[in-house]
């Protein structure tokens, strides 16, 4: 699509390619965007895979969903609505369930409510809801300046959390129950991660959409838990894994006109069943 509009082609000048595409405002907001979502993603996804709280992930893309299109009925940026839903349903996931083993329950009910609510907004809201629709799938090439700020915030938010409350997050991962002994308020922690999950979610569905959230948060995360036993190790390389895919799909998306999404999903997949066959094949 955007090959044939701006007259681009592929050269064997990767650096030249790169800043063709740098001269267009939809891409420097695609690669800012996607590199600093990506890497948190990557960070916050390795946390969710030894968690077990994918199922989690998947609910709250869900319930972004449904705040992007209570966003748009309502005439407001479609991110905001992902942010305060996702923020909803991850409150209330957290406080639902005290352990992580027994959340499956309130994540379903939580789930199926913000799809039952998302529904209705859809059928209120007369006008053709492009922006909305676009959440499902993930649109990176069309986000707005305004969006990019946010996502960054975001992000920034996020990190900071993430590195204050590391080790408290480290330890309740591994074994709640030994945790709770030793005087951590897993309750408290449970609730706090499950807000740092629903904001990155916000902000990683804008690049591959609700239905295939799972290519940043779980996917390179997975392949990182294969090749290191080291957390820091895990983190860096689930960080390093989705951000490679993303740069690697928004270079290949401008010059082919097939969803970003797409090719990121297809990378970091292809990548968990290389990791998988390699690791099979050594045991």
């Amino acid at each position: 699509m955007f090959s044939s509009t701006y007259s681009t082609s592929f050269s064997i000048n990767l650096v030249q390619d790169f800043l063709s595409m740098w001269q267009f405002n939809f891409m420097r907001n695609a690669f800012i965007a996607g590199s600093i979502i990506a890497v948190i993603a990557g960070i916050v996804g390795y946390f969710v895979v030894i968690r077990k709280l994918s199922f989690a992930a998947h609910a709250l893309s869900h319930a972004g969903f449904t705040g992007a299109a209570g966003a748009v009925l309502f005439g407001i940026n479609p991110l905001i609505g992902l942010l305060v839903f996702t923020s909803l349903g991850g409150v209330t996931i957290g406080s639902l369930g005290k352990k992580v083993v027994n959340r499956d329950i309130q994540t379903g009910s939580v789930l199926a409510f913000m799809l039952g609510l998302g529904v209705l907004f859809i059928s209120l809201y007369k006008g053709y809801a492009t922006e909305t629709y676009s959440i499902l799938f993930g649109q990176i090439l069309g986000i707005s300046s305004s969006s990019v700020i946010i996502s960054v915030v975001a992000s920034i938010l996020v990190f900071i959390l993430i590195v204050l409350l590391y080790r408290k997050f480290l330890f309740s991962s591994f074994d709640e129950t030994v945790a709770e002994a030793r005087g951590l308020n897993i309750y408290w922690t449970g609730i706090i991660f499950m807000l740092i999950l629903a904001i990155t979610t916000s902000i990683a569905v804008q690049i591959v959409g609700v239905l295939l959230i799972f290519a940043l948060l779980v996917t390179p995360a997975a392949v990182a838990v294969k090749l290191s036993n080291k957390p820091i190790n895990g983190m860096i390389i689930s960080a390093l894994i989705s951000l490679s895919a993303t740069f690697v799909g928004l270079f290949i998306s401008f010059y082919i006109p097939y969803p970003v999404s797409f090719f990121i999903i297809s990378i970091v997949f292809m990548e968990y069943i290389g990791v998988t066959i390699i690791k099979a094949l050594k045991n």
